[in-house]
């Protein structure tokens, strides 16, 4: 049996989550000591900034399996389709942490996600801005 894989390469960071421990503490310091655009907040817990294009999440750290807290980044990749990106990164055995999900409707676009877990077993994640019918 032949198996046809889908031609896929990630380049585009769409976001960067930074762990952080308060996120109010976090947000001041970004946005009123480094002088980054504030974006939105959403619960919980999570404070989003325009960094040249590429969005910045300060939020809590998520418990990893077995209960120690995230300690490193996350990586977004950008993708249009994130479905075909899902179908392309599992058929190659990248294993799948969260299938593709809505995370939130904002103005113009529905916002997907889904999470994996590279080679080094580091979160990453793919989001896609589906827009608006």
């Amino acid at each position: 049996m032949s198996t046809t894989i889908t031609p896929l390469a990630l380049s585009q960071i769409g976001q960067i989550m930074i762990p952080v421990a308060d996120v109010d503490r976090a947000t001041h310091f970004y946005r009123e000591t480094l002088g980054m655009r504030f974006l939105f907040a959403a619960p919980p817990n999570m404070a989003f900034f325009d960094c040249g294009g590429v969005r910045l999440l300060l939020g809590a750290p998520e418990p990893e399996p077995g209960g120690a807290a995230q300690a490193a980044g996350i990586l977004y990749y950008r993708v249009g389709d994130i479905q075909q990106a899902d179908g392309a990164l599992t058929g190659r055995g990248v294993e799948q942490v969260s299938p593709p999900h809505h995370v939130t409707r904002m103005p113009d676009h529905d916002l997907w996600m889904a999470f994996y877990r590279d080679s080094e077993h580091n979160l990453f994640g793919l989001m896609s801005e589906v827009p608006l019918a």
